[in-house]
């Protein structure tokens, strides 16, 4: 029997025995990229946090501005969780063309929205069905014909919010913020949204099991993305100059420094700004600009992703060499070649930390949370000026392009960190001074800046071999040295960057490392094993190079599970680099599928390793 045939009448099998599931489960929108489904899909999420319900998002898009199907999950855990499901119980099927397949992937007891005019392939009689008259509703509303295909979503938005009890007034409210006030677009949006509640309600009434009833969990939160928190704690560190070019999933962190910036840095008092933004003309020239900026005393930074990076490889093998401060966020998507633009991985670290040209190691710092998002943000600047070297920080997409909740941002009471820094009158106190020198034997020299009017200050910034005093050099010596005191200062990077968290169980012979997006699915994970009698110590790399917790932490456990989404296992091969002694209890999981990891994924990954020991 096809949907269209089916009377609404038997939309869907219910037994009143069967138990009603509050605020656990997940609802994926299956919709066409470019149909305005994300407008529908925020105002969703932004809904049900309101109510006081955790929640999180993960938005599955094709690389094409539009067309092609595209997947917007919802997960409400009253628990907390925010990892990705593997599994959906409630699915929209606004896309013909993937209904089908969507349609089977749903469990026993699952609901099924569609459009009454779409017809499955075979039906099923162990899910309840909403059959959804959109194109009549859209037409009622009076839209112009060329907007129909857009305010179509706001369909799902009223039958979902009927069916599982979400706030129409909290509705209203993410409607009034998405539009930012415009009456005529909120109101034409919410009148569909309330006609599709109201048909609903009048026709089919409920069949499912799942509702959402308010909760008071998200008092005092945020909903954000890790590219936007990024630019905020960029602009309170300080950055004055922006150069980059386009690339997914990097360009929101660019456009929110855009959007941010004319507020929160401009001169209020002669009307002037603060701040350069330039759109390069590849990367290239942006990494260009960005190093050249460091070395005239800006804080500067680019976001980009693995090709971009590719591109900037020349500038940073300088900008080390020359030992010139700079900010690259590389926001890690799926690779090799192009790869996957709307795909998550974490397989740029290697290349992150070794980028340039013969020995360099860079600083790379890796946020798990939004709260690290935007503090990496300004502290980036404070450690590439204090060290004078490239810091990479190393996002990803499920970070940076999705919605999480978070506590408010605080801004940083620290001064600026510029580091060693000579002013002339320090310089006149000096009897001798060598730009490259390692005075304090911690590996770095003292910089001046462009300005500095002492006739000693000036020196020439090299790529090429040079001796203390910034002279050209090829003398075996001055080049061996160099090279020493690069490490020296790379050692004295371990301790200054962020160090791991680490969640210690005194009884527990596993230990969990990880890093990035990874966190929550390990954050659940761990709670699920605890349940099967596996109990689990957790340390989270936070930066680049490692230090002695990672080594105790090893030491400390009988086998430590590296989680990671790539395909090598590029972090488990630096920890067994930094621990040679302990490789062997070291031991590898990775998943590199272009999808957010699954608790799912990491216990059953944990407990059949357990087994076969």
């Amino acid at each position: 029997m096809s949907a269209i045939d089916i009377d609404v009448t038997l939309a869907g099998p219910r037994s009143d025995s069967r138990p009603t599931i509050v605020n656990d489960f997940s609802i994926v929108a299956a919709t066409v990229n470019g149909s305005g489904s994300q407008t529908a899909n925020n105002v969703l999420i932004r809904a049900i946090f309101k109510m006081g319900i955790p929640v999180s998002g993960k938005n599955l898009f094709p690389s094409n501005i539009q067309g092609l199907p595209t997947w917007y999950t919802i997960r409400v855990s009253k628990d907390g969780y925010t990892a990705r499901r593997e599994g959906t119980e409630i699915l929209v099927a606004f896309n013909p063309r993937t209904a089908d397949e969507d349609l089977a992937a749903l469990p026993t007891g699952g609901a099924c929205f569609y459009p009454d005019d779409m017809k499955f392939v075979q039906m099923r009689d162990d899910i309840s069905f909403y059959p959804l008259p959109v194109k009549e509703l859209v037409k009622q509303s009076g839209v112009d014909a060329k907007l129909r295909d857009y305010i179509a979503n706001m369909v799902y938005v009223g039958a979902l919010a009927e069916t599982l009890s979400i706030d129409m007034r909290e509705i209203y409210a993410a409607l009034e913020r998405h539009f930012r006030g415009k009456k005529r677009a909120i109101d034409l949006n919410y009148g569909v949204v309330v006609a599709a509640a109201d048909w609903i309600r009048t026709n089919l009434g409920k069949t499912d099991p799942f509702v959402m009833k308010p909760m008071d969990k998200t008092s005092g939160q945020i909903l954000i993305d890790g590219n936007t928190a990024g630019a905020l704690g960029a602009l309170c560190g300080g950055v004055s100059v922006v150069a980059w070019y386009p690339i997914t999933p990097a360009t929101s962190l660019a456009d929110a420094l855009t959007d941010y910036a004319p507020v929160l840095r401009a001169d209020a008092a002669n009307g002037t700004t603060t701040y350069a933004i330039v759109q390069a003309e590849d990367e290239l020239a942006a990494a260009g600009m960005v190093v050249g900026a460091g070395w005239a005393g800006a804080r500067a930074m680019t976001s980009t992703s693995g090709p971009g990076l590719s591109l900037m490889n020349e500038f940073v093998g300088l900008a080390y060499f020359a030992e010139v401060p700079a900010v690259i966020w590389d926001v890690m998507r799926m690779g090799p070649s192009t790869g996957l633009p709307t795909r998550v991985s974490q397989g740029d670290v290697l290349t992150a930390y070794t980028m340039g040209h013969g020995d360099t190691h860079h600083i790379c710092l890796l946020p798990g949370t939004m709260q690290e998002c935007f503090e990496f943000g300004y502290r980036a600047f404070d450690l590439a000026e204090r060290l004078q070297t490239p810091v990479m920080v190393l996002s990803d997409l499920d970070l940076g392009m999705n919605n999480w909740m978070t506590t408010p941002f605080e801004y940083p009471e620290a001064s600026l960190d510029r580091g060693k820094v000579l002013t002339a009158e320090q310089l006149s106190e000096l009897k001798t001074w060598g730009r490259y020198k390692d005075v304090d034997g911690d590996g770095i020299a003292y910089r001046t800046l462009p300005g500095n009017p002492h006739p000693r200050s000036a020196y020439l910034s090299r790529g090429t071999g040079h001796n203390e005093y910034a002279v050209y050099s090829e003398r075996s010596s001055d080049w061996q040295q160099n090279l020493d005191r690069l490490t020296r200062k790379h050692n004295t990077a371990r301790a200054l960057v962020p160090q791991p968290i680490v969640q210690q169980v005194a009884e527990a012979g596993i230990g969990i490392i990880a890093y990035g997006s990874t966190d929550p699915a390990i954050e659940e994970a761990r709670d699920r094993l605890l349940a099967q009698g596996i109990s689990t110590s957790y340390l989270r790399i936070r930066a680049l190079p490692l230090g002695e917790v990672v080594r105790e932490f090893v030491k400390a456990h009988k086998r430590v599970y590296v989680v990671e989404m790539n395909q090598d296992g590029q972090m488990h091969q630096l920890i067994q680099l930094h621990i040679p002694e302990s490789a062997a209890s070291v031991v590898s999981i990775r998943l590199c599928d272009g999808l957010p990891l699954t608790a799912r994924f990491v216990t059953g990954q944990i407990v059949a390793q357990e087994e076969a020991v």
